[in-house]
């Protein structure tokens, strides 16, 4: 008895409109034959019950059996691009099954829930549907789960089956391919390299050590052997370690503008892209956003690339009033090696921290964002903020820093291209730029 209301009262909560308007209308048919003593409309009423309670029944004792498998190409797609969704479905059963409406769920940034209409499927058979998701919004979002519709030719009765298995999507921000840096300072970091070792030791014992159970004599270095008295075996050289931090200001009062078309969002767009363009040149890089410990990159890992635009893809605007924790996370952890500063609305006392790093750090290289393009042009506060930034830049050029101003009106690389072979303490001048129409600027 309890099995029979485990799937008979689903089915009965599942009768669509028709199907409750055909058992209304048995109700009252049955009514009126009892009061009118009419035989013929009691089966009139009774047909009209049979209908919808039989589908019910029918639909709810159906037992199909599926197996999903979804694939999303690719699994991490840049914003305002396009990735593929393909559902396959396997009827693991003999029993055919019958016309399925298919719902895949997705989040409301990726657009509005796909639906497909799914054909009788035979036992044993799949079948196959792609669709598309684009979402210009960065973020990690969970794809599905698959909800199937099961109807009654009559549409009598309506029920709803959901797997349970979802996927990951990432959407990170656009990158830009960017010139290398070469101007000096780029090897600053750890490690222990063929230059080294020559100014520790000397030309004669360069790359040499004790030798170990199991070394190969083909490797003795006969001339170390006979000054040290001992044998001593040539050491594979071991290439310096580069390192570089990626500072990015997530305060909230450091940025204007809303959405994609926002400073916060140019600003991911280029911390993304260098961190992308020195995992690329083998560097190992971290991501630093508050006073959060951050992890290295290993500069010989496959995915260092791809981790860093993981985390830039959920980072979001913080509650720090000040860079002064980031400061310190760097400082703590350690803060030699190239530092990329990408800041919004800067002050002289955030500039004054970051410089005194950059006299302890190997290089400095700082993007200012003239945060005023971004916002109203007639901002009372334009002026204060285009001058605490002239005076941030003019402190963090003190420090030994390469500075550059960048605004909405173009690209990550552009502004790139202006420190990549800067000497510090170079000063750029910029030509001034006609105030935008509110709303206008983005990320490029």
């Amino acid at each position: 008895m309890r099995d029979l209301r485990s799937w008979l009262r689903p089915a009965l909560s599942g009768l669509t409109t028709r199907g409750r308007s055909f058992l209304a209308a048995g109700g009252a048919a049955a009514v009126c034959a009892v009061v009118l003593g009419q035989q013929d409309l009691l089966r009139v009423a009774v047909l009209l019950a049979a209908l919808p309670l039989g589908c019910a029944i029918v639909l709810g004792r159906s037992r199909y059996r599926l197996a999903l498998t979804r694939t999303i190409t690719p699994q991490r797609v840049v914003a305002g691009t396009t990735a593929r969704v393909r559902l396959e479905l396997e009827n693991l059963t003999r029993l055919a099954t019958r016309v399925l409406l298919a719902e895949d769920r997705v989040p409301y940034s990726l657009g509005p829930s796909p639906r497909f209409v799914l054909a009788r499927l035979p036992g044993g058979r799949r079948a196959a549907v792609t669709y598309s998701l684009r979402s210009e919004v960065r973020g990690r979002y969970s794809v599905g789960p698959l909800r199937l519709r099961l109807t009654d030719p009559f549409g009598m009765c309506e029920l709803t089956r959901s797997f349970t298995a979802t996927d990951p999507l990432v959407v990170v921000p656009r990158t830009w391919p960017l010139s290398p840096v070469t101007a000096g300072g780029q090897w600053s970091g750890s490690g222990e390299s063929l230059a080294r070792s020559a100014a520790a030791s000397g030309e004669d014992d360069i790359a040499t050590r004790e030798y170990r159970y199991g070394d190969d004599l083909r490797r003795v270095h006969w001339r170390s052997t006979a000054r040290r008295g001992e044998l001593m075996v040539r050491r594979d050289e071991q290439p310096r370690q580069m390192r570089a931090t990626v500072l990015l200001d997530v305060r909230p009062q450091a940025h204007r503008g809303e959405g994609p078309a926002s400073s916060f969002e140019w600003a991911v767009s280029a911390a993304a892209s260098v961190a992308v363009h020195l995992a690329g040149q083998r560097y190992g890089v971290r991501l630093v956003v508050d006073e959060r410990p951050a992890g290295w990159t290993g500069p010989y890992s496959g995915d260092g690339a791809g981790q860093l635009l993981d985390e830039l893809a959920v980072v979001d605007l913080g509650d720090a009033p000040d860079l002064n924790g980031a400061v310190t996370a760097m400082a703590r952890t350690g803060g030699d090696g190239l530092v990329v500063a990408v800041l919004g609305e800067c002050g002289e006392e955030e500039a004054t921290a970051l410089a005194q790093m950059g006299r302890r750090a190997g290089r400095g290289i700082a993007i200012l964002l003239r945060t005023t393009a971004w916002g109203p042009a007639t901002d009372r506060g334009s002026a204060e903020a285009d001058e605490n930034r002239r005076r941030a830049a003019a402190v963090l050029r003190s420090g030994g820093w390469v500075v550059t101003e960048a605004g909405p009106e173009e690209t990550v690389r552009q502004a790139w291209d202006r420190v990549a072979d800067a000497r510090p303490g170079t000063e750029f001048r910029l030509a001034p730029v006609p105030a935008p129409l509110p709303g206008a600027g983005g990320a490029r």
